[in-house]
C-alpha cells in the first residue's frame, strides 16, 4: 500500500463508500417505486401488508445495503495484487 492510501482516516474511506451509495440508493427507489407499488409488491409475494411508506423505506434500506456492498468490492478490489518480485 502507498503512503497516501495510508494516510486517508478510516471514517474518510468509510464515508467515500456510504456517501455514494447512498445517493446511488435514493435514485434507484425513486426509478424503481415510479414502476412499482410497495402495497402491490407485498400483496403478490404473500408477505404482510406494509404502507407505502414502509415499502418505500424496506425498498430503500436494501438498495443502499446493495450499492453499499458494490462500493466495498470496488474498494476491496483496487488494492495491488500481490507482487512475486517484490519481496516486501
Amino acid at each position: 500500500m502507498t503512503s497516501s492510501q495510508q494516510n486517508i482516516p478510516t471514517i474518510q474511506k468509510v464515508v467515500a463508500v456510504l456517501w455514494p451509495s447512498f445517493l446511488t440508493a435514493g435514485v434507484a427507489t425513486i426509478l424503481f417505486f415510479t414502476a412499482f407499488d410497495p402495497e402491490l409488491l407485498m400483496t403478490l409475494s404473500g408477505y404482510e401488508p406494509v404502507s407505502r411508506l414502509g415499502g418505500y423505506t424496506i425498498g430503500f434500506f436494501l438498495f443502499w445495503f446493495l450499492t453499499a456492498s458494490t462500493c466495498v468490492l470496488t474498494c476491496y478490489f483496487q488494492r495491488p495484487c500481490h507482487n512475486p518480485n517484490n519481496p516486501e
